[in-house]
């Protein structure tokens, strides 16, 4: 019937739009906290952050896509006791706003991936995890627009700037820096999460990323390497090139 075939289609889309903005577990904390704190107050994200434990430009990825799909909303302004300065961009829960979202299976299969790889030897199954790092890497790449594009092919280190960009957009909290001639990509944030301190074979996943965006963006297989890891207690993860 073709009312039939409306609302399953309907249905279908509304449940890949919740899926999108709430696949992601520190998403889903971040719109619980801002959503818990109810009236007018909203969050910033500064607080955001504080509360789920990432970089500011992680909280705030998560809130504008949050915010794009509908399930917050912006709001600027002085808050009472606030104090002088420059009015703060709140975010607040709309409050007719979809909520019974499903919980995507990423973590599960993360978790999978990481039991495989345990039962490989440990020099196959890190050679496995970069190797599928590196295919998406190459992937992100080739997805790469206008100036992050041009940027990319201008010099190395403004490839490694582009690939720091692009690992941030996917949740890494990324920077560029260049420290005794040589360049490293610094990340605050990992959104491999506990599956990674689990299993600190992933991390070889993140090293692959980048060395499939710079093969792309350089022409060239560089010489990349795992200087430090949040998995293994590190302060933050460092990849050298």
């Amino acid at each position: 019937m073709p009312g039939s075939a409306s609302s399953s289609a309907s249905f279908n889309a509304t449940v890949s739009a919740i899926t999108d903005a709430f696949g992601d577990p520190t998403r889903r904390a971040i719109y619980l906290y801002v959503r818990d704190r109810g009236g007018d107050l909203g969050a910033t994200t500064s607080a955001v952050a504080g509360h789920v434990g990432v970089h500011p430009n992680v909280a705030r990825h998560h809130l504008d896509k949050l915010a794009a799909g509908g399930y917050l909303e912006v709001q600027t302004g002085k808050v009472a006791g606030g104090g002088a300065g420059r009015p703060s961009k709140r975010y607040v829960a709309v409050a007719d706003a979809v909520t019974d979202f499903p919980v995507r299976s990423d973590d599960l299969l993360l978790s999978l991936l990481g039991r495989a790889l345990t039962r490989m030897s440990p020099a196959d199954a890190e050679a496995m995890a970069e190797e599928v790092g590196a295919e998406y890497g190459r992937a992100m790449a080739a997805g790469l627009r206008g100036e992050q594009l041009e940027a990319g092919h201008r010099s190395l280190r403004s490839a490694i700037q582009a690939v720091a960009d692009a690992l941030t957009a996917h949740g890494f909290a990324a920077h560029a820096e260049s420290r005794n001639d040589q360049l490293r990509i610094i990340n605050d944030h990992c959104p491999f999460g506990d599956v990674a301190t689990e299993h600190p074979v992933i991390c070889a996943v993140d090293r692959g990323m980048v060395r499939g965006m710079l093969s792309e963006l350089t022409d060239g297989d560089l010489d990349v390497t795992t200087q430090s890891s949040l998995a293994a207690g590190d302060t933050f993860c460092t990849t050298a090139v």
